[in-house]
């Protein structure tokens, strides 16, 4: 080879590895983010949460690798504010998102109807840090076309507006449940079952987007209703009497396989050290509506009940964080933006007013200071208040209740008569927090609240099911 080779190959090498961390997992300082959203997730319905009816063996997989949160509690016990809440890193409710999304109720602007374009999504931040993102499955943060996806921080988005859809039909002419899916860079295909195309297209996303930093915000349906199911997986849990909980075992089955279809992809791609990826429920699972069972907990969807706000969550990180461990401390779904945020590298302006607080330091052992130690949440006429290991609940028809969490985590005993200075002091805690509070945006029909209340006087399994 000439001296003239020589130099324009070692030109080309040099140039080679000086630009390659730009590209891929092999040098780049940004880690990629996947958020795995589960939708009407029973606390119970995981095998790492001590199912037995129910094999996850992808999502226990995650757990063992990653850190797992008892703690976990998101910001509304229902789909669109918990939504809200996750994506700006606020309790929604201090920007008037209270309600799930209905069509504007009598003297309300329709055009108000979603998530306020005064609020900062995760989106629009870690995309002024420099990432391509994406939102797979389910919005549910407003339809009209000022909160479209693609106009709140995302580049990509593939799915649905509402907040459930069928998993085997579409039909153009529906308006409801039915509708077609949209996509922002390809012309969709049919859907198969919605669960598995949710899984591909994200699988999709990954493999087109490796060779930069990326946030996959992955909102699966599964296992919200309508309850249905392939029939190659009703018959696995045929065994099941209960027609409803044996659906529901079903679509939770295919959703831990499509979970395993992420993370496989992640690590064929060569980018699993690098990329933190998070698995979590919007809400805790709505007992009477899809089968699931929130065990040991009491309550469900609606309720302000732990059934209702506490919900499975795992961080794995494998260059950053520790496999296997177990974190007791109360944490928010809204710490996910500042954490996300600052592991881009990112800064969050005081001017946010961020609910949420970063976790990398109290994760990595920078810091003693546990999380949270309060936090307070509303849903239309119901209320609470957790203060340490108290938690006090307010509703209209009763007298206010009192539990001690760390004693009894099924709320079962109402110690409210019995340390009456304590009840009186966080009701009246929850009473300044709420009065500050504005006037939601938009309302939820009055037939709502009614079906709310009654899901606080139902009795609820609070063991796991027999396999």
């Amino acid at each position: 080879m000439s001296l003239f080779k020589h130099i324009l190959t070692y030109f080309f090498v040099t140039i080679y590895f000086s630009i390659s961390p730009l590209f891929g997992q092999s040098g780049s300082e940004k880690p990629n983010f996947v958020l795995i959203l589960a939708d009407d997730l029973g606390y119970a319905d995981l095998g790492y949460q001590g199912s037995n009816q129910i094999p996850t063996p992808n999502i226990d997989r995650l757990a063992e690798s990653g850190i797992v949160f008892t703690s976990a509690y998101v910001s509304s016990p229902v789909c669109s504010p918990s939504r809200a809440g996750l994506i700006t890193g606020k309790n929604q409710l201090g920007f008037g998102f209270d309600n799930n999304l209905f069509p504007a109720q009598p003297g309300f602007d329709p055009d108000f109807v979603g998530l306020p374009l005064t609020e900062t999504t995760l989106g629009d931040k870690l995309k002024s840090l420099g990432y391509t993102n994406g939102i797979i499955g389910k919005w549910h943060l407003g339809e009209k076309d000022h909160f479209y996806p693609t106009k709140r921080g995302f580049d990509e988005f593939w799915g649905f507006l509402g907040g459930g859809h069928d998993y085997f039909i579409e039909d153009p002419n529906d308006n409801n449940m039915k509708r077609p899916m949209q996509s922002t860079y390809k012309k969709p295909e049919p859907i198969t079952y919605l669960t598995d195309d949710i899984g591909d297209e994200c699988v999709d996303f990954i493999e087109r987007h490796k060779n930069e930093p990326f946030f996959l915000y992955a909102c699966f349906n599964a296992p919200h209703s309508p309850m249905q199911a392939p029939e190659e997986d009703l018959k696995l849990f045929s065994h099941i009497e209960d027609e409803m909980r044996r659906i529901y075992c079903a679509m939770v089955y295919r959703l831990d396989q499509n979970v395993g279809k992420i993370l496989k992809t992640i690590e064929d791609e060569g980018l699993g050290n690098n990329t933190f990826v998070v698995f979590m429920s919007d809400n805790g699972g709505p007992t009477s509506f899809n089968g699931s069972v929130n065990a040991p907990l009491r309550g469900q969807k609606t309720t302000v009940l732990e059934g209702g706000i506490r919900v499975p969550l795992i961080f794995r990180w494998p260059s950053t964080l520790g496999k296997g461990d177990t974190v007791d401390d109360m944490v928010l779904s809204l710490d996910i933006f500042p954490t996300f945020v600052k592991a881009a590298g990112g800064t969050v302006s005081e001017d946010y007013n961020l609910r949420g607080i970063d976790l990398m330091p109290f994760l990595t052992g920078k810091t003693d200071i546990i999380p949270h130690t309060s936090m307070e949440w509303k849903y239309t006429v119901s209320a609470a208040i957790r203060d340490g290991d108290w938690k006090l609940i307010r509703l209209p028809d009763r007298l206010p209740m009192l539990y001690n969490i760390e004693e009894d985590i099924s709320e079962l005993n109402d110690l409210s008569l019995q340390e009456l200075e304590r009840t009186k002091s966080m009701l009246k805690k929850l009473g300044t927090w709420d009065i500050f509070l504005p006037h939601p945006v938009f309302l939820e029909p009055n037939s709502w609240r009614t079906r709310q209340i009654k899901n606080y006087d139902k009795k609820y399994q609070l063991t796991q099911p027999e396999l």
